[in-house]
């Protein structure tokens, strides 16, 4: 199977993928606005790419739990500077994470190469028209509402058996806009519009998610869930953050959305050479 975005290929079976994550914004739950300011998120993101991130997914919004929404021209001041100082500059692909069509074409023309779409854009084919036209990589998210009201009573009758449907669904529509099925990426969206139960069921059905005929990303660093299930603040979820991270690449997920880049890479690597060497059960 293969991810293709534009320059960037990722032929998968292969060692799972590592995002490093670079909040280039005031408020997000995980680093506190550490690298608001554009010097400090480039220096980040090639931290993170020195530690191994494969991409570096740059967002300007933030979308936990009842962020405010900001403009697109003030999420263009936030990014841009960044992406244009690390295009061509860095190993990594540049991804941007962003629900604005319009972001996500001044962001591809200075360098990005990936779209990385919390909306998924249900209704309308602006990003699906964009990403056909650009040959982006589009990771495609599964979301109940929107970060203002995604965390208010969410509901499903089957949360797995509704998340594949979506991405069936989704994977339909994007191909009748032109985006061939090698340019998208599956998110299941933990923590966006489920609540623990729901989280936890998505988790335990990983290796349902990744059948669905295109690689699976998982976004579970620091988030809230793991919270709940500890009592750790989110600067204190590392150890659960790489609890998953290995569990989920035992279970087949292709890419992984995090903060802690070279704590993830390791946890993976060692996580990967077990599961190589492990004999079935009775062997001696």
């Amino acid at each position: 199977m293969r991810f293709r975005a534009r320059q960037f290929v990722f032929e998968f079976p292969r060692p799972v993928v590592v995002m490093g994550i670079v909040n280039v914004t005031p408020d997000s739950f995980a680093d506190g606005g550490q690298y608001f300011a554009p010097d400090r998120a480039i220096a980040r993101a090639r931290e993170l790419a020195a530690q191994g991130a494969e991409i570096l997914d740059i967002g300007g919004e933030s979308t936990r739990p009842g962020a405010a929404p900001v403009s697109a021209a003030e999420e263009l001041r936030r990014v841009l500077p960044v992406i244009e100082a690390l295009a061509g500059r860095v190993p990594a692909a540049l991804s941007v994470d962003t629900m604005k069509p319009g972001v996500a074409r001044a962001a591809l023309a200075a360098g990005a190469v990936i779209v990385n779409d919390v909306a998924a854009h249900r209704a309308d084919p602006e990003m699906a028209r964009l990403v056909a036209e650009t040959g982006a990589g589009y990771i495609c998210m599964h979301m109940q509402g929107n970060p203002q009201t995604m965390q208010v009573n969410p509901h499903y009758t089957d949360v797995v058996a509704e998340v594949r449907a979506f991405f069936a669904e989704r994977l339909g529509k994007l191909a009748a806009l032109g985006v061939a099925a090698e340019q998208v990426v599956f998110d299941p969206g933990i923590g966006f519009g489920k609540t623990l139960e729901h989280n936890l069921a998505l988790l335990g059905a990983l290796p349902a998610l990744t059948n669905c005929g295109r690689p699976l990303l998982l976004g579970v660093s620091r988030k809230s869930f793991i919270g709940r299930l500890c009592g750790a603040e989110a600067a204190d979820r590392l150890p659960g953050s790489l609890a998953c991270a290995a569990l989920a690449a035992a279970d087949g997920v292709h890419l992984l959305r995090v903060h802690d880049v070279a704590e993830t890479v390791q946890a993976v690597r060692v996580a990967g050479a077990v599961r190589r060497h492990r004999q079935p059960c009775g062997t001696n």
